[in-house]
């Protein structure tokens, strides 16, 4: 599992929200139960701005992985919240290369921001939803009617 993100010095409060209504996004589009491994990348925060990326592994067929990110921005002004999320398949690899790509993900930044904090999900919803309980439900999108 991962814990919430903990702010450097200097970074701004950012916006507590961002990451956990990105990982709803995420659970809407592909379903909890078809993660196996999600990496939470460190958020880029300026003030109360913050962008961020989620890469899942998704079972796919012939035990591959298909990956998804998701990568957001997030703006806090007075009591408004902006937040947008956009859900992209990437492509198919075997699962024991999707560490590296990550690795590959930070070598390659511009910006050092840490390195990606590893969620084995392994398809069961209850490890999903216990990331999500990690946040303060007041953090979370309200859920529909």
């Amino acid at each position: 599992m991962t814990r919430p993100r903990e702010k450097q010095a200097g970074e701004g409060p950012g916006v507590p929200e961002a990451l956990p209504r990105a990982l709803q996004r995420l659970e809407a589009g592909v379903g909890a139960a078809e993660i196996d491994a999600l990496w939470v990348f460190p958020p880029l925060v300026k003030g109360r701005r913050e962008w961020g990326l989620v890469a899942a592994g998704c079972f796919a067929e012939g035990g591959l992985r298909r990956l998804v990110t998701v990568s957001y921005h997030a703006e806090r002004s007075g009591t408004n919240l902006a937040f947008e999320a956009a859900l992209r398949e990437e492509g198919l690899a075997p699962p024991d290369r999707l560490p590296r790509v990550m690795q590959g993900v930070v070598r390659r930044s511009s910006i050092d921001l840490g390195e990606p904090r590893l969620v084995e999900v392994g398809g069961r919803d209850e490890r999903f939803a216990a990331l999500l309980a990690e946040f303060d439900s007041s953090l979370l999108e309200p859920a529909e009617p």
